[in-house]
Formats: C-alpha cells, sequence, structure tokens
C-alpha cells in the first residue's frame, strides 16, 4: 500500500468523497480546499483518501474515506499517520476532526488512533443543511457531530 498526496483532478475521487459525504452542496463548498492523499494499491489503483485543511495553528482532517472492500486492513490509519507527520513536518501541534456522532466505527477508529473527542455539535446533519432526510448509521440517527483533536 503506498500513501501519496495527489495532484490530479478531484473530481476523479468524487467515487471516494462521496463515501464519507450525504451533503452534495457540502461537498462542493470544500472538494478543493487543501491537500489530498490517496492509497493506493500495488497496481496504482486508488481505495482511498484523505483531505486535510492546513492552518498555521491546526490542520483539520475535512473527509476521509477507503473502499468499503477494503476496510479494516489498516489503510485509513496509514493515511491519517500521513497527514499527521505532515502537519508535525509543518510545526503544527494540533490535528482535528469530526464524524457523525451515531458511527460507533469512526468514534471507535479515531480513539484507536490517539484521537480524544473534544466536544459534540447538534443538529449538524439535517435537511436544512443539505443532508437527506432520516440519515442513518447502523440503525442510529444520525444527526449530531462529534469533534475529535490529537496534540503533541
Amino acid at each position: 500500500m503506498r500513501i501519496e498526496e495527489y495532484d490530479g483532478d478531484r473530481r476523479d475521487l468524487l467515487w471516494s468523497f462521496r463515501l464519507a459525504e450525504d451533503s452534495e452542496s457540502s461537498l462542493a463548498g470544500y472538494l478543493d480546499r487543501g491537500v489530498v492523499w490517496v492509497a493506493r494499491d500495488a497496481d496504482g489503483s486508488v481505495v482511498g483518501h484523505l483531505q486535510a485543511i492546513p492552518d498555521t495553528d491546526e490542520w483539520e482532517v475535512l473527509n476521509t474515506a477507503v473502499a468499503e472492500d477494503r476496510r479494516g486492513e489498516g489503510i485509513g490509519r496509514l493515511m491519517l499517520e500521513a497527514a499527521v507527520d505532515a502537519a508535525r513536518a509543518a510545526g503544527v501541534r494540533r490535528v482535528v476532526l469530526a464524524t457523525g456522532a451515531a458511527d460507533v466505527g469512526n468514534l471507535r477508529f479515531y480513539q484507536r488512533c490517539g484521537f480524544r473527542m473534544d466536544r459534540v455539535v447538534r443538529d449538524v446533519f439535517t435537511p436544512e443543511a443539505g443532508y437527506p432526510e432520516g440519515l442513518e448509521v447502523d440503525g442510529i440517527p444520525l444527526v449530531d457531530q462529534g469533534w475529535f483533536s490529537l496534540e503533541w
């Protein structure tokens, strides 16, 4: 597995971005921002991505996904480590990210990677914000957003 910074047309990665983003209007607003890393298989095909927004004080991981048939192989962790390493190299001491509070798998994953929960923002994933009505993750209504951070 090779993790590398992506400099191609991000529209070619829409399939991956859409795995983690249910609002087309939100996605359109941030698709071209920040830095994107991709995970490439031995044959060069992209099996996941991570997008981060660099800033002077902290970096935000904005969108990350791994192809459904490749989850559980450590690919997400490798991409997250690449982003954290880049933030460290840039002199930043904090990386933040948000995920759906109903996504227990994501909550577990980020904590296993060393991130700690900072706060919960209520009523983020609503039709008024561009998200489909009735979103669920494993039978849990997706409404709120959990914020995590990693500091060193």
